[in-house]
């Protein structure tokens, strides 16, 4: 997705935001032919809606929405056979408590392959966008109707929403195993959607699994917390799915603030598509989304939103709804 570049990565002709190569690759076929790249416009215009910017509130049609899941399972990822429903296969609780029982930092700090996770998973966008099959991460969240995620806002919003939009919790090496979910409704700070503004790189998006009417996605997968309050610096995780990798990568180091409104961890090749991927303490709450300041950071950097009154808006604006 088409995001806002931050200053610095600007400045020095950088990178676009992790969740997107849209950017460059209109550069290339720019130069490759006059023809292709208004085909590709018109591809990246099809799968956009301006929705209500106002208010930062799409709605999806359904028919659209059961079509970009077609899409996914036709080449691109295939479920489970035999998918886990009940929970049970977390252990019904927050994601990954025992890996910080006895946490150490990241040696070096480098993000690492890691074990696929049922509340983390890629964030697909099937058609002629411009982008890899899978171009940001996303984490599933508590909420009173167990079908919320949390994502970077550049991620779903850029030039207007993004209509194709599809969801594989657990995913790992071509498999989703608790199944494809794709938004009903995607909320954005109205703020985002004015101009980009990096301190409000968030969104949240709610979910339903096409063909299984009722399911909800956090019986399936169990969810993480939104904490709008931790006190910083704080041991922390971050998890996101290389849009060029098919599993997740992590990295442990200590989250300090960048600011007031945004976090720092030092975590060096953390590379596009991980936007949107969670970044948890130690009590396996989430406390951010890979985005904001840069597009997310750079070689060495990764950044996030700090959650605080702006976020637990947004929050409580999408589960009303």
């Amino acid at each position: 997705m088409v995001g806002r570049v931050g200053e610095r990565e600007r400045q020095r002709g950088g990178a676009a935001p992790r969740g997107s190569m849209v950017v460059g690759l209109l550069c290339t076929v720019v130069l490759a032919g006059v023809g292709y790249v208004a085909w590709e416009l018109r591809g990246i215009a099809a799968n956009r809606s301006d929705g209500d910017p106002a208010r930062g509130v799409y709605q999806q049609d359904p028919e659209r929405a059961d079509r970009t899941a077609a899409a996914v399972l036709d080449g691109i990822v295939r479920e489970d056979p035999e998918p886990p429903t009940d929970g049970r296969a977390f252990g019904g609780g927050s994601s990954a408590d025992w890996r910080y029982a006895g946490w150490q930092p990241s040696d070096p700090l480098e993000a690492r392959p890691a074990p696929a996770e049922p509340a983390v998973g890629a964030l697909f966008s099937p058609g002629g966008d411009g982008d890899p099959d899978h171009h940001c991460s996303a984490v599933v969240v508590h909420s009173p109707r167990g079908d919320l995620v949390a994502t970077a806002a550049h991620c779903v919003y850029g030039g207007g929403f993004r209509t194709n939009l599809a969801f594989a919790p657990g995913y790992r090496d071509g498999v989703a195993p608790y199944g494809i979910w794709v938004p009903t409704r995607i909320d954005v700070d109205p703020r985002w959607a004015q101009d980009q503004d990096p301190d409000h790189d968030v969104a949240l998006l709610r979910l339903r699994r096409p063909g299984y009417p009722g399911q909800r996605l956090e019986d399936v997968t169990g969810a993480l917390t939104m904490d709008y309050g931790t006190e910083l610096p704080a041991p922390a995780r971050l998890m996101g799915y290389p849009n060029d990798a098919e599993q997740p990568l992590e990295c442990r180091n200590t989250a300090v603030p960048a600011g007031p409104t945004q976090v720092r961890l030092d975590c060096a090749d953390v590379p596009n598509g991980t936007s949107g991927g969670p970044v948890t303490t130690g009590r396996s709450t989430l406390i951010g989304v890979i985005g904001g300041r840069d597009g997310g950071g750079d070689e060495e950097t990764t950044y996030c939103v700090r959650f605080g009154d702006g976020v637990r808006a947004l929050y409580e604006r999408s589960v009303a709804s």
